[in-house]
């Protein structure tokens, strides 16, 4: 089985796939001060519990793909898979890994690697033309051309930061649950946000696409936009412009990039 890891700046996504299926994930916070030896027995203990895996660290690992925005835990994942599972191919997103996408931006080594590793599995799974929606810490819009390439994007607030935003900056707001008011027109401070921050980032959203597409394509309706991330289920009721919802699209990318680097290791 090939485990996948995607650490962003929030949480960090874990997959497990038997062949082309994802059969297990977990979601953990990213601790940037999480140390090798800690971090395995995190994993020893999410994956202790699969049946399909055995008791040791590393049973049923057949390789290990891992893309991080976050530069130290990346390093002190390449020391687990270094400490224990010295036997198990383990790719790392880096300069140099094959991922098949031209970058067509001004400072290629600047865009993020989850991002690319997105534009990946858009393109296996939808074609292009595409935009990809992740709703992270970030809420990051990257256009896909038809051919395959990633041609740039936009990076905004994500939710959970413009939610603590208004509870510190906001005299008499506090930080609420981010969930579906009752109207748009909120009756109390909490809905009140709650609209703010659902209907707000819907129509962002809206927004934002309709511009990229516009500029993506002659027919802005051949662009497929997908939406991913923890939590763009939030938003896909309230979007009018979203086509797909795959939550692990940067799993099935490191999967895809994981395939086409594995011969050469």
């Amino acid at each position: 089985m090939l485990l996948t890891i995607d650490v962003g700046n929030t949480h960090t996504v874990l997959g497990l796939f038997d062949g082309d299926d994802i059969v297990e994930h977990w979601r953990i916070s990213t601790d940037a001060r999480r140390t090798a030896d800690e971090l395995a027995v995190l994993l020893q203990g999410l994956m202790g519990m699969h049946p399909l895996l055995g008791d040791e660290l590393g049973d049923g690992i057949d390789g290990i793909a891992i893309c991080a925005t976050v530069p130290s835990v990346l390093h002190e994942l390449r020391e687990v898979t270094r400490r224990y599972y010295g036997d198990v191919p383990a790719m790392l997103v880096e300069p140099g890994v094959k991922t098949g996408v031209p970058i067509l931006t001004d400072h290629p080594k600047e865009v993020g690697a989850d991002r690319i590793i997105n534009t990946v599995a858009a393109v296996d799974l939808y074609g292009g033309p595409a935009i990809v929606v992740d709703f992270g810490t970030a809420t990051t819009f990257d256009a896909v051309s038809a051919r395959g390439e990633y041609v740039g994007g936009v990076i905004a607030p994500g939710i959970e930061i413009s939610v603590e935003a208004l509870g510190v900056r906001g005299a008499q707001l506090r930080k609420i649950e981010v969930a579906r008011p009752r109207s748009v027109i909120g009756k109390n401070t909490v809905e009140a946000m709650q609209s703010g921050i659902i209907y707000g980032f819907a129509g962002q959203v809206d927004g934002v696409v309709h511009r990229m597409a516009r500029e993506l394509a002659d027919d802005p309706e051949d662009v497929t936009v997908i939406a991913t991330g923890g939590l763009a289920p939030m938003v896909l009721g309230e979007s009018s412009v979203i086509d797909e919802h795959e939550p692990w699209l940067t799993l099935i990318g490191l999967r895809l990039v994981y395939e086409r680097n594995v011969s050469r290791m």
